[in-house]
């Protein structure tokens, strides 16, 4: 048996150290793909191929010294090992094989990246700037200017309805207007998990880092919604691990900060903190104005009164995309009935909207009350806890978002740490039940009712 059939014959054994040290996942990512194509006993060249060149630099940069030890050890006479990116090889004649150097290089392919559609409409010219926001627009554009910057990645927090996802579309479309040939990709962090999670299913992992790590800019949205999943998370760490050190920019969103995020693991909070922070702060009154004001200059068809502009600055407070959203209302109700946009007839369309922002009641508020009540963390709301002294109160937080908000079930999902509206909807049907088994917690609930609604 010569050298170079022994090295073939090893080559399984081999696959299987690597596999026993590196673990399954890291073995089934990267290392599976590599092939055995030829040893060149003469120069001591164990050749191996892998499928992409991505591929063939991770492996090169991250596995070749342990790699070649490994080798060393089960073929005699190695010296060194040499990655391709080619198809197997061993049906070609040796006199044929090309050494790397010699290989042409390999034209660059712009492979399809995961991620949603970026809104065009979504720019920096059309955001409106004020104190509460202005930290996290002039990072924001900072970072879509491009060029050095002294914090990686940058990390964007408010609740919700407060600009987050403008910004990070308005980043998008800066960085593609400067170099129409710039890959950026945004997407929500729970897409992120489905998409992870499919390419485990379909055992094509590769894929999915390639497409993803190959980008210009990375932008995930509500990074929250990954809590408790460990392995999303493990993939995501190393996911913004490569995306910083290849120089490339990184942009997150959450509804609150680093610190008060539960159920992330430590190493990735540690990662979101070392860049740059900035929180989007609840709209002011002047603040709201000014959207307002920027919103009908482009409504140049409709009038409407400054007695009502200010009108909704001061009532519809809960966020910017409500806001928005009752003046498109008004102005579409205006347009419909041919009636001017006045006072009363503000009133009368909004009716269902200023009663909700009256009581001014919130998800946040009633997650603060009730944990204080109950005596919780207020970040036990939104963990993956099931213990029953955590479990009941966020079921009773629930109930009284369903009945005090006019928030949606998915949308309440979303804030007690992304769950489904189908938990939602078990949460209050198990506390009208319970409010006329337990005398007590119908007692709790009332007495929480008062405090909230004021």
């Amino acid at each position: 048996m010569n050298l170079c059939e022994s090295a073939e014959q090893v080559w399984p054994q081999i696959r299987a150290r690597l596999r026993d040290e590196f673990g399954g996942r890291t073995f089934e990512s990267w290392l599976s793909p590599l092939e055995y194509d030829r040893f060149d006993k003469e120069r001591g060249v164990l050749r191996l191929s892998l499928p992409t060149r991505f591929m063939a630099d991770w492996v090169r940069n991250h596995f070749l010294e342990r790699l070649r030890s490994i080798c060393a050890t089960e073929i005699a006479g190695l010296s060194n090992i040499e990655l391709s990116v080619a198809a197997r090889l061993r049906s070609v004649p040796t006199d044929e094989i090309a050494s790397e150097a010699e290989m042409p290089a390999l034209p660059a392919v712009r492979e399809e990246t995961i991620g949603g559609v970026i809104e065009g409409r979504y720019t920096f010219d059309n955001y409106v700037v004020g104190k509460p926001n202005e930290l996290a627009y002039n990072a924001a554009r900072t970072l879509a200017e491009g060029g050095k910057i002294a914090f990686n990645p940058l990390f964007l927090h408010g609740q919700t309805g407060l600009g987050k996802t403008h910004l990070m579309h308005a980043i998008a479309n800066q960085v593609r207007a400067q170099d129409p040939r710039a890959r950026v990709s945004y997407l929500s962090a729970e897409k992120f998990m489905v998409e992870f999670l499919a390419a485990l299913r379909a055992k094509d992992t590769i894929s999915f880092k390639q497409k993803l790590r190959s980008v210009d800019v990375l932008m995930i949205d509500d990074v929250q919604f990954i809590a408790g999943k460990d392995s999303t998370q493990e993939e995501f760490f190393h996911t913004m691990n490569e995306i910083i050190s290849a120089g490339k920019r990184l942009v997150i969103t959450a509804d609150r900060s680093p610190q008060n995020l539960e159920g992330i693991q430590d190493r990735i909070l540690s990662r979101l903190s070392w860049g740059l922070v900035a929180d989007i702060n609840p709209a002011d009154y002047e603040l709201r104005l000014n959207i307002l004001t920027a919103k009908l200059a482009g409504m140049a068809e409709t009038r409407v009164s400054e007695d009502v502009i200010e009108f909704l600055a001061r009532r519809v407070t809960s966020n910017i995309r409500e806001l928005e959203g009752a003046l498109n209302r008004v102005v579409a109700y205006a347009t419909l009935t041919r009636k001017p946009v006045d006072l009363d007839f503000t009133r009368e369309v909004l009716a269902d909207v200023l009663r909700a922002n009256d009581r001014k009641i919130t998800i946040d508020e009633i997650q603060r009350r009730v944990a204080e009540h109950f005596r919780i963390k207020p970040a036990d709301m939104v963990s993956a806890r099931r213990a029953r002294e955590v479990a009941r109160p966020r079921q009773v937080a629930m109930y009284l978002a369903k009945r005090l908000t006019p928030r949606s079930l998915p949308e309440i999902g979303r804030r007690f740490g992304g769950r489904d509206h189908t938990t939602v909807m078990h949460a209050v049907k198990r506390i009208e039940e319970l409010r006329v088994e337990d005398t007590e917690l119908d007692a709790d609930i009332t007495l929480l009712s008062r405090q909230l609604e004021g």
